[in-house]
């Protein structure tokens, strides 16, 4: 009992000690009451001072509710909380007991970072917070931030703004429907849709969550974002940019758009250096063009895009793989001047144009800068052109010869010129039955070939000819495939997909050096002598073509 009872003082004590720490002081010119008109309320009229654990009010009138621990300031209201906040309004409630104030009516607060000002103001002194709920602008060194909702955290110096929110300074407008930004280091989170302009240049970014540093021009955007700059769209998983820098990086579903020239690229990892007018995508990276509502892709291990618009250089290297639904590509690196329209194709390049497989140690192709069409074509050194025969696995029309000129006409091969060195085998079949009757093999300095939708209707030899017909029984080995003969179909992307197959790693056929044997060399018994030299062939064994011609 007397356990209870010492239990009871103490905490009897406590309640005594916590409600006499709640307890408001004030002091008034006069000080009155009306039962009638304000029961259980004191009137304080003239110089009102009210102090309560760390504020100080003053106004011009109050009711002091002493039961209820309850202020009603009125008038030229001042609060005071430390050194450092300051409040001015026309009305103020304030409860001791919960310490929540509610003020209204051209409510301002600042303190040594920013100045709110908003027509209804809570401030939760316990939890050291303020909110509105009817607009405010808050101003700090940096910025002025609007919003319909808020709440402002003193201790970290925290807004978290809802609801028609923007964020503006001289060189930038923010508009959100959330975010929160801290006014000591002019630091923001975006959440939800969002978008920050430049006022200067137009510059937008949108994005559904970031941040953006207001006084650095840092920003950091992580769902759904995109840069708006004035000649090119960015838009990625991830988006940095740091406007001062000019400089950009994207990660992840990138897509770079050319606004100027109809153009896009593609990738998983970018930079963008905009004072450099310079672009670096890499990963699964894709150059696209669009060309009369049919898109050019051009892949790479990298890309690297350079200059100003109309006059960018695009460079792709390494396993370079190209697809249009009429042509289609492949080598180890491009090099395309949209100044000139000119694409250039290095290291073992290859074409598919329709029917035809096309070859050689450099490929040209021209487009028409105004139309975007293509224009024409050259293959420059040990140029080859394979067309495979629809009816038979193992018939090729082949053209070769040192160079190559050739012309589109709707996107498509319409005519060929080798010049210098050109040798033709051409099968030949009946228009009606499609039975093969005969193959042709041409040798001339230059021949000239029509083509329509990738068949060869016309054959004309600009210089004297020499060549021989064969019928089908009687067509010799060494006639059948021209020298250098290399079908690569294996290795043409068939589908847009196709060109992100890596196939770096098989050996093209065009690397394999045939060993050619001196002149010397006698066929006998099956041993092959040169000079009592000694090369074992297994007897019956047929020879390599360039063996048997020597």
């Amino acid at each position: 009992m007397k356990r209870i009872l010492f239990l009871f003082l103490i905490l009897s004590t406590v309640i005594s000690f916590s409600q006499e720490k709640r307890k408001i002081e004030y002091e008034a010119e006069y000080q009155e009451t009306n039962e009638e008109k304000f029961p259980g309320a004191s009137i304080l009229i003239g110089k009102v001072k009210m102090t309560h654990e760390g504020i100080v009010l003053t106004c011009q009138q109050a009711l002091y509710y002493k039961k209820e621990n309850f202020f009603k300031a009125i008038g030229k209201v001042l609060i005071k909380q430390g050194d450092t906040i300051t409040q001015t309004s026309n009305y103020t409630d304030y409860d001791a007991n919960s310490k929540q104030a509610l003020s209204w009516g051209n409510v301002v607060l600042k303190d040594p970072t920013m100045t709110l000002t908003t027509d209804t103001l809570q401030f939760d002194r316990l939890n050291q917070k303020l909110y509105y709920t009817s607009f405010a602008t808050i101003k700090d060194a940096t910025n002025t931030l609007k919003s319909k909702n808020g709440n402002y955290y003193l201790e970290n110096k925290k807004f978290t703004a809802t609801t028609r929110v923007s964020v503006v300074n001289p060189e930038h407008t923010v508009i959100s429907n959330h975010l929160d930004y801290y006014t000591n280091s002019g630091q923001a989170y975006l959440y939800g849709p969002s978008t920050i302009t430049n006022t200067k240049n137009s510059n937008r970014i949108y994005c559904e969550r970031g941040f953006y540093n207001t006084k650095t021009d840092i920003s950091h955007f992580v769902k759904n974002a995109k840069l708006y700059l004035k000649e090119r769209t960015i838009e990625g998983d991830s988006l940095y940019y740091d406007k001062n820098r000019g400089f950009a990086s994207a990660t992840n579903n990138i897509k770079v758009i050319d606004t100027v020239q109809n153009f896009i690229t593609k990738g998983n990892y970018a930079e963008i250096f905009e004072k450099k007018d310079s672009l670096f995508i890499i990963k699964k990276a894709v150059a696209i063009s669009i060309i009369e509502k049919d898109s050019m892709f051009i892949h790479g291990d990298t890309l690297l895009i350079t200059g100003k618009p109309k006059k960018r250089i695009i460079r792709t290297y390494h396993n370079v793989k190209i697809f249009k639904s009429d042509l289609q590509g492949k080598c180890d690196s491009i090099h395309t001047n949209q100044e000139t329209g000119l694409t250039r194709m290095f290291s073992n390049p290859v074409l598919w144009s329709d029917k035809n497989q096309i070859t050689g140690d450099t490929i040209h192709l021209i487009s028409n800068v105004k139309t975007e069409k293509l224009d024409s074509l050259k293959v420059l050194n040990n140029a080859f052109i394979i067309s495979k025969d629809s009816l038979s696995k193992e018939d090729y029309s082949q053209i070769k010869g040192r160079n190559m000129f050739g012309k589109f006409k709707d996107n498509k091969l319409n005519l060929l010129l080798v010049k210098g060195n050109a040798e033709s085998v051409y099968f030949n079949r009946n228009e009606e039955t499609n039975v093969l009757e005969t193959i042709t093999k041409e040798i001339s300095s230059n021949i000239e070939f029509t083509l329509d939708k990738g068949v060869i209707q016309s054959i004309k030899y600009l210089k004297a000819s020499e060549g021989k017909t064969y019928p089908p029984s009687m067509l010799p080995d060494d006639v059948k495939r021209l020298k250098g003969f290399i079908w690569r179909e294996d290795e043409q992307p068939k589908k847009m997909e196709d060109i992100f197959i890596n196939d770096s790693n098989k050996k093209s056929p065009s690397k394999k050096k045939e060993k050619l044997l001196p002149k010397t060399f006698l066929k006998k018994g099956g041993i092959l002598k040169d000079k009592g030299k000694k090369l074992t062939s297994k007897k019956g064994t047929k020879l390599p073509i360039s063996v048997k011609k020597q």
